[in-house]
């Protein structure tokens, strides 16, 4: 051993340093933004702690991290890639054995890759205010460094299996009542970790091995785990193996850490994995913009015009933002629905835990103002037009608002389909006219499509991109075209459904094979929920400029017809009572009248043919949005339909699907399809030069 001196923090590597302080070995980890636990980081720990070991005058080791948090997780960078050593569960059994005991301090977001650091530590403290989880399995994995061993030892099993299989974060006071963490503190954290190592010294903050500990058996929560997720999730794969490794926490560590590893390599192997790492990756993909280097403009003050659902919603979201909101509708009646529509979603927010009760009582008098007159929105940075999808009220409303608002004003419509174009030609500012596509309800949905008109400035867009990191969205680019990205997809691919249905599959057989494939709900229970009468609108705009060769069916218009609009009048394709949702009889009954009127016979499509023709379906048209230039990059599909459509995460989005797939069999489908309707089934271009080259979707997005 050494006792040589220290003068002041001696760099280990570029993220690591250590320093002493008495008998106190400290170590600092500086990696910036959120320490992650690269190469870097493992590398200079293990050499700090070695170092530390070696020292006579160091009696304990504290551990903690500069910035804003402690070991927030895995560093993405390193995704994919080959682990160089020292491995991550290497690094945290070299310190659950290390003879000098290891005390840490958390602070910030200590996730996965940390928090698993940290119980493998003798004792942890934890800052007011600090959250720590395990949240792998939202990419498909498990945790891998002894997270599924430890945990379950220092906080039950059923609170470890519900951490895990859930991957969300706890609170500081949860993690200090199930004994993840030994002490919460407030102050900074180097003084912490001096004051906690000196408790450790003189036995006043206890200290133990985790691995040493045994978990106390709970037959009934890993049984009652297996059944709740064989309920909730039969089809995904992580959560399932997160219980399996937890199950086995009653081994010694050593042997539990050996069955974490092989459960953790087959879900490496899971075509799941990489679906859901491509998901994550997706959120930060659609921020490459080409207006990226362009200044936004800034936003201080909101105008929202239309009460209803939608632009009631749109107002939530920004005053949960923290903006002010002037809220305009026609009339007095219109603007008191409005309000009566935001304070409900307030207190939504306030049963959530989102905001409290003073928080909303707050904005309701401070933040929220009220007009009846577009006048009243002449001093808005910015004016979002949330009414209905009528081109003409559209246009009135934008000449007004070019009159009152403004210059640099950002002026936005949240149509869901029309054209943004037509609408910026009624200004005499189409600079600075765009498109903000909000998804109801619009608090809620984390998706907003920015659409970019032909003469939209590069600055407007980058406010788009600006307000959706804001309202914490993910704002997705988007070009001028009927529906932009989502939609337009959407609206094909329904069609592909409406001749399954017409041809002898029954709504409720459409919507089981979609909820097997991994969606929430099925398209008509999705068309249900939205309003049949929304659909029914755009099919009467549509109606003139149909060609004579598609084929076109009328039953979602026939049950409008009979004023069934879906969940909002109590039936549409399902009946909505205190019996909960059925199928509809007399929707089963239109759909067998315009059968015989159509002189269809009946035929039988399994679950199997279902999904095929649907995603078949989605992903053709999503090629034609790429074709077109409609979307940047494959990837920005996938963030719509992920963000926006309820698809399924561990499947990537339906341009990632595309791959798993193939070109060539896709090619083979639609061509076979053909043969029943060769002008709604087309193989696009693009698919077809991707088939004959052995193209994919993931090498358009690598190429950015």
């Amino acid at each position: 051993m050494t006792s040589a001196p220290l003068d002041g923090a001696i760099a280990v590597n570029d993220v690591v340093s250590i320093e002493i302080a008495g008998k106190t070995g400290l170590i600092a980890l500086d990696n910036p933004p959120v320490n992650a636990a690269s190469h870097a980081l493992r590398s200079g720990l293990w050499q700090a702690i070695e170092t530390l070991q070696l020292r006579a005058d160091v009696e304990v080791i504290a551990l903690y991290g500069k910035g804003r948090t402690f070991i927030a997780g895995a560093d993405i960078r390193e995704f994919g890639k080959p682990p160089l050593d020292p491995w991550l569960p290497e690094l945290c059994n070299f310190i659950e054995v290390s003879e000098k005991p290891v005390v840490c301090i958390l602070h910030g977001t200590t996730l996965g890759g940390g928090l698993e650091v940290a119980m493998s530590c003798h004792a942890r403290v934890a800052l007011k205010g600090t959250k720590v989880g395990l949240p792998e399995v939202t990419l498909g994995i498990l945790p891998g460094a002894g997270g599924t061993q430890r945990t379950p030892r220092l906080a039950g099993i059923a609170f470890a299996l519900d951490m895990i299989t859930s991957g969300k974060p706890v609170t500081d006071e949860q993690a200090l009542e199930k004994g993840l963490v030994d002490r919460i503190a407030e102050g900074d954290p180097r003084e912490l970790a001096l004051t906690a190592a000196s408790d450790v010294l003189e036995g006043n903050l206890p200290r133990r091995r985790t691995g040493d500990l045994v978990a106390e058996p709970d037959a009934a929560a890993i049984d009652a785990a297996r059944a709740r997720l064989a309920r909730s999730q039969p089809q995904l794969f992580s959560p399932h193996k997160c219980v399996d490794a937890v199950a086995a926490c009653h081994l010694p560590i050593k042997d539990g850490m050996k069955e974490e590893r092989r459960l953790y390599e087959e879900c490496m192997e899971s075509p799941q994995r990489a679906g859901l790492i491509h998901a994550f990756f997706s959120e930060r993909a659609v921020t490459k913009i080409p207006e990226a280097s362009a200044e936004p403009r800034e936003i201080r003050s909101v105008g929202v015009i239309g009460g209803g659902t939608m632009g009631s919603g749109i107002a939530t979201a920004v005053l949960l933002a923290g903006l002010p909101v002037t809220l305009t509708e026609r009339d007095q009646a219109g603007l008191d629905r409005g309000t009566e529509t935001i304070a409900g979603n307030l207190d939504g927010a306030v049963k959530r835990g989102k905001l409290s009760a003073e928080g909303r009582d707050e904005i309701l008098n401070a933040k929220l103002g009220t007009s009846t007159d577009l006048a009243d929105l002449a001093d808005a940075d910015l004016v979002i037009e949330a009414v209905f999808e009528e081109m003409s009220v559209k246009r009135d409303i934008f000449e007004t608002l070019d009159k009152v608002c403004k210059q640099g004003a950002v002026l936005a419509s949240n149509t869901s389909y029309l054209d943004i174009n037509e609408i910026a030609a009624t200004t005499a500012r189409p600079q600075d006219v765009i498109g903000l596509h909000f998804f109801s309800p619009a608090h809620v949905m984390r998706l907003l499509e920015v659409v970019v008109a032909d003469r939209t400035a590069p600055e407007m867009v980058a406010t788009g991109f600006a307000l959706a990191k804001r309202l914490k969205k993910i704002a997705v680019r988007s070009g001028v075209c009927d529906g932009f990205i989502g939609n337009r997809v959407m609206t094909f691919y329904k069609k592909a459904a409406d001749y399954m249905m017409m041809d002898g599959a029954s709504p409720e057989e459409i919507d089981t094979a979609m909820r097997g494939f991994g969606f929430a709900m099925g398209p008509y229970q999705v068309a249900d929920l939205a309003g049949l009468d929304i659909s029914w609108a755009a099919n009467k705009r549509r109606a003139a400029t149909r060609p004579a060769e598609e084929r076109y069916i009328p039953i979602a218009d026939r049950l409008c017809e009979n004023g069934w609009f879906g969940r909002k009048t109590g039936q549409g394709f399902y009946i909505y009572d205190d019996d909960g949702p059925r199928p509809n009889p007399e929707a089963l009954a239109v759909i067998d009248t315009e059968r015989e009127q159509a002189g269809v016979s009946p035929r039988k499509f399994t679950a199997e043919d279902i999904v095929s023709r649907f995603m078949t379906a989605m992903i053709a048209e999503g090629t034609r949005v790429l074709e077109e230039g409609i979307a940047l990059r494959p990837i920005d599909i996938d963030a719509v339909f992920l963000n926006g459509y309820g698809f399924p995460r561990f499947r990537g989005g339906p341009m990632h699907t595309a791959d798993d797939i193939g070109a060539a069999e896709l090619v083979r489908r639609i061509e076979e399809y053909a043969r029943e309707d060769g002008y709604y089934w087309q193989v696009p271009e693009l698919l077809r030069k991707m088939a004959a080259s052995g193209a994919t979707f993931a090498e358009m997005n690598a190429r950015g």
